[in-house]
């Protein structure tokens, strides 16, 4: 069967875990030439199977939020594999909470890292693919991309309209730019919500999704391959929500059982817990402005 991305090149952001992992991961096992690009080295159980899937991946440290640094990486692709013919923002971070609790520095940090990071890793992408005239952008958004909120919910608003501009103004360049709008992945900076003490609220995150689960980081890489791929040459500007249904409305029951209203009460925590609780632990949790986190949060 043939691989769907034979003969590509893809630079991946935030390729040490979560999202960007599983992008890297499963690119390389359709036949791209994968550069990952981390704040930090990937540990050797998430890396090797990179490079056991494709022999002659490459890697890279860098800040996304270092306008030299990323075109250095950019640049590392081109030297390695002549072209450069796919993107992937998936380096974010979680943090957030009401706007008047809010530091200017915890604000500075969430919008630098999601939001300035993908336009850094967009712009020095476009340079070969203006050459090429052909390419394709993929940003990781998130449902809070698309719902009100602060710091997260902002960066990731403004990725979803970059990448609308993106597609706007490149279109006619032979270039594509979409994004993803994940749910609530399993990813490390989810540990947070593991704690002893969490249950409740990570138990709740789960049955606001109307599949009843988080999602996993390679169903968003799924998600990615489908954008990047042939099958999606016509698509452009578009943001994919892969949420589990989270965004698709308001759960009073099911189609084969009910719920009374202390079980609903219970089960569905409130946008101050979402944004403030959750978002307050994971973004404490949190290391690396370039390690995937739960999306969304960290997305």
């Amino acid at each position: 069967m043939p691989r769907r991305l034979e003969g590509c090149v893809a630079l991946v952001t935030g390729a040490a875990s979560g999202i960007g992992a599983a992008c890297a991961l499963r690119f390389a096992r359709e036949g791209a030439r994968v550069l990952g690009v981390d704040l930090k080295p990937a540990p050797d159980d998430v890396w090797r199977p990179v490079v056991e899937a494709a022999p002659g991946v490459e890697y890279e440290c860098a800040d996304v939020r270092n306008g030299a640094a990323v075109e250095a990486a950019v640049d590392a692709a081109i030297r390695a594999f002549g072209r450069l013919d796919i993107a992937i923002n998936a380096a974010g971070v979680a943090g957030g909470g009401p706007v008047h609790l809010l530091d200017e520095a915890e604000w500075d940090r969430v919008v630098d890292i999601n939001l300035k990071g993908t336009y850094l890793v967009c712009k020095a992408a476009l340079r070969p693919m203006l050459e090429q005239q052909s390419g394709c952008l993929i940003n990781i958004a998130g449902i809070e991309g698309i719902e009100g909120g602060s710091a997260y919910n902002a960066s990731k608003a403004g990725v979803v309209l970059l990448t609308r501009n993106l597609a706007i103004d490149y279109g006619r360049e032979g270039i594509r730019a979409n994004c993803i709008c994940p749910g609530f992945i399993q990813t490390p900076m989810a540990a947070a919500l593991h704690r002893q003490g969490m249950e409740r609220y990570r138990d709740a995150i789960a049955k606001l999704h109307m599949l009843g689960r988080w999602g996993r980081p390679e169903e968003i890489a799924g998600a990615a391959l489908f954008l990047a791929s042939e099958d999606a040459s016509f698509v452009t500007g578009h943001a994919l929500v892969v949420d589990g249904g989270f965004t698709a409305g308001t759960r009073l029951g099911s189609a084969t059982s009910t719920a009374s209203p202390e079980a609903l009460d219970a089960a569905a925590p409130t946008r101050a817990v979402r944004d403030g609780i959750i978002l307050s632990e994971i973004a404490r949790s949190t290391c690396s402005p370039n390690l995937r986190g739960p999306s969304s949060p960290g997305a």
